[in-house]
């Protein structure tokens, strides 16, 4: 079966498997002892994960367990495993159908290195927020001690590191393009984006005897296979050429005219070919079936040397991302093809309420004691309402993991959850923390034609404008916060997650409710930046959006006889960002009165679009070639931290360098006292400078001399005390 031609089978409409009569386990055991409690002899699928296990529909190794259980199959938890031995991954004994391999929540490489590659030494997924409980790439070290652990048994791969690594993709940390997670971890299948489907088909297919390592048509998916199936079309992408004309190749056991012998003839009658190649301008014209034609994106040898083949082949990659239209990719790792099947089927909606609707117990693992976990504190009374993200925003990986399309719960759902926060959550003080999701204002928030919706190849429905065909009416929103509110017991419920403020504009009856009733003093939004260039690269709206929101928020707010305030989240760095931009957003904010207390550098995390910009420094928001569009991308560590630098003028650790580049960039008139200046010249008097950097005297802003001194100023005298002082030193001596 093709996964173009695959119906989207409802997720509970499957017929159970046999171990259903053992009906839901109080949590999903994470030892044998647990496992004879339930009566168990084995467990059928074991997951295991690198956080710490929370049995709360916001960690997605309970997501995906509890799914599993509910059709029958008996799911067991390994956290946080010792991954220098086997013998950990043993713990459960050997399952009966697979292994499920997740890094977290978190990948485990942003999970455990800052923006600037320092080693965390926290880790807020693990008990007591202990950093160094899971291996860097866990995802690979994870699957290879599970097939050390039972040889035979099929391993799943998922989680965000598993659906950003799909392909070959430009790791930081190493700073080089990495193959697919799928040939590191000698994986069976990959699953990609939140699996339910995925995952409940393979498992129901392994139970009924078929071989994962041949389960190669659910949407969703990526595997390794040796060739391109017979009777595919493949529309070779994998040069960035403008085509020309194709010319076929020579057929080796093609005979003259005067004849050949019969082996000849025999080896022509079985060499036919049944794959076609064609380029992708035929492949428009011809308006190929995409249920048997695949993209090929350029092969990890060539992308791994030439950025400008892996800009395109991000480019490619994300445009081949909307369930509706998308084909199938392929891309060859040296003798192997790495197969990625189209995305999943969103789910509808009755089928969120069932997933998010499973006997939680909304709290750790016994195990753990009382050892504080510092993400579920975050989120342990926030409700989770809706799925994916729209916005398309380049540095951001949701729209790569969760898809465009909204999927929303009902409001039924989602007060029946909060009843149960409020009726079972230990200590609950009547506030909900969070009601919300990737983006606060995108609930119910779809296309308002589904032909449109399957056809589009938008990378954004809201930049460079919002989308005509876009549903923006947030009444249905302002509508279940009120019914929210009305629920007895709950005191206040608070709207945590980023607020979309292009959106919201759109419907200031919305701004009015939130700022009115669920805003809790601050309100922290992300513009990300203010100037035209970076923005662009971000696909972030500009700042007259911004404006137009804070008119609104200080409209209500005042209204409501509150004193409430913006906080305005920006990134440093960005791929597209020049030193100039940085000044003019630090002289925005000094304007504006903002002081940052923390700010953010760009992370490039693996496959996404402004990460292909950092490492290629081409535009793959645009068509790219060897002339397009070059972006200028801030690298090097010392350019980076003048980035941030700029973002917080007001630290004096950082003037030396912010005078140095004001300077050379030829803004020496910001250097000053005055209100029209971005810093002063000198530094302030009782100025230490941090760890690691050089020091400077305090008035001419030199560097130390050679020999490690600094200039002293005098200490002045005080004239009407000298005699005393004298008499005082003489006491001394005697």
């Amino acid at each position: 079966m093709n996964p173009h031609q695959q119906a989207a089978k409802p997720l509970f409409s499957y017929r159970k498997y046999w171990a259903e009569c053992y009906g839901p386990a109080p949590f999903l055991p994470m030892s044998r002892a647990e496992m004879d409690q339930l009566g168990w002899d084995s467990c059928d699928i074991i997951i295991v994960t690198g956080d710490a296990y929370v049995d709360h529909p916001s960690f997605g190794m309970a997501v995906i367990g509890r799914t599993l259980e509910a059709q029958g199959f008996r799911v067991g938890i390994i956290s946080q495993p010792d991954w220098r031995s086997k013998e950990a991954f043993q713990t459960l004994g050997k399952p009966n159908l697979f292994f499920g391999v997740a890094a977290g929540n978190m990948d485990s490489m942003i999970n455990r290195y800052t923006a600037d590659r320092k080693l965390r030494h926290d880790d807020a997924y693990s008990p007591n927020d202990e950093g160094g409980k899971r291996p860097d790439r866990a995802v690979t070290v994870y699957s290879q001690r599970c097939k050390e652990a039972f040889k035979g048994v099929p391993v799943i791969i998922g989680s965000i590191e598993a659906s950003l690594r799909r392909i070959a993709h430009y790791d930081y940390w190493s700073d080089k393009v990495r193959r697919s997670v799928l040939m590191d971890s000698k994986a069976d299948l990959l699953v990609y984006g939140n699996a339910e489907r995925a995952i409940i088909e393979i498992a129901h297919r392994i139970a009924n005897g078929e071989d994962a390592y041949q389960i190669q048509d659910i949407r969703g998916t990526a595997f390794v296979r040796k060739r391109v199936p017979d009777g595919w079309t493949v529309i070779d992408s994998s040069t960035v050429d403008s085509p020309g004309k194709v010319t076929p190749h020579l057929n080796p056991y093609q005979v003259s005219d005067t004849g050949g012998s019969k082996d000849c003839d025999k080896a022509k009658q079985n060499d036919v070919q049944t794959v076609t190649i064609i380029d992708p301008l035929s492949a428009r014209k011809n308006k190929l079936n995409r249920d048997t034609s695949v993209i090929r994106l350029p092969a990890y040898e060539k992308v791994k040397n030439d950025p400008v083949l892996y800009a395109h082949a991000s480019r490619v990659l994300h445009l081949e991302t909307n369930p509706g239209n998308a084909r199938a990719l392929v891309q060859k790792h040296g003798e192997r093809e790495v197969w990625l099947n189209p995305p999943p089927i969103p789910l509808e909606t009755d089928e969120m309420d069932g997933v998010f609707d499973l006997p939680y117990q909304r709290v750790p693992h016994p195990s753990y004691g009382n050892a504080k976990i510092p993400a579920f504190d975050m989120i342990k009374n926030s409700v989770n309402i809706m799925r994916g993200c729209f916005g398309g925003c380049t540095f951001c990986s949701i729209t790569e993991h969760e898809g465009r399309i909204i999927q929303s719960r009902s409001k039924a759902s989602i007060l029946q959850e909060i009843e149960n926060i409020r009726d079972k959550s230990p200590g609950f003080t009547g506030v909900i923390s969070d009601l919300g999701g990737p983006t606060a204002n995108m609930w119910r928030l779809n296309c308002k034609s589904k032909k449109i919706e399957q056809n589009c190849r938008r990378l954004s429905c809201v930049y460079p404008n919002i989308c005509k065909s876009l549903d923006t009416d947030q009444m249905p929103l302002v509508d279940l916060y009120r019914d929210a509110r009305e629920l007895p017991g709950i005191k206040k419920i608070l709207i945590a997650s980023g607020l979309r403020y292009d959106l919201a504009i759109e419907t200031p009856e919305y701004v009015k409710e939130l700022v009115t009733h669920h805003v809790g003093g601050y309100l922290k939004i992300a513009p990300e930046h203010t100037e035209g260039g970076p923005l662009s690269k971000m696909m972030k709206p500009g700042m007259g959006s911004y404006d137009r929101f804070k008119k609104l928020f200080e409209k209500y707010s005042k209204e409501a006889g509150k004193k409430q305030y913006l906080i305005p989240y920006f990134i440093a760095a960005h791929p597209g960002t020049t030193d100039e931009d940085m000044m003019n957003l630090a002289l925005w904010l000094k304007r504006n009165k903002f002081r940052a207390d923390q700010v953010q550098a760009f992370y490039p995390s693996p496959m996404a679009s402004a990460t292909a910009m950092y490492y290629s420094e081409r535009n793959p928001l645009k068509k790219v070639g060897r002339n397009t569009e070059r972006v200028v991308t801030p690298r090097g560590l010392r350019h980076r931290r003048l980035h941030k630098a700029f973002l917080r003028y007001h630290d004096a650790d950082n003037w030396p360098m912010l005078r140095e580049a004001l300077k050379k960039m030829g803004r020496a008139d910001l250097i000053g006292t005055g209100k029209k200046h971005l810093i002063p010249p000198h530094q302030p008097r009782s100025w230490v400078p941090p760890k690691g950097q050089p020091m400077q005297t305090q008035h001419t802003g030199l560097p130390p001399r050679a020999d490690g001194s600094r200039l002293k100023r005098k200490k002045p005298v005080n004239k009407s005390n000298s005699r005393r002082n004298s008499a005082n030193t003489a006491r001394r001596r005697k």
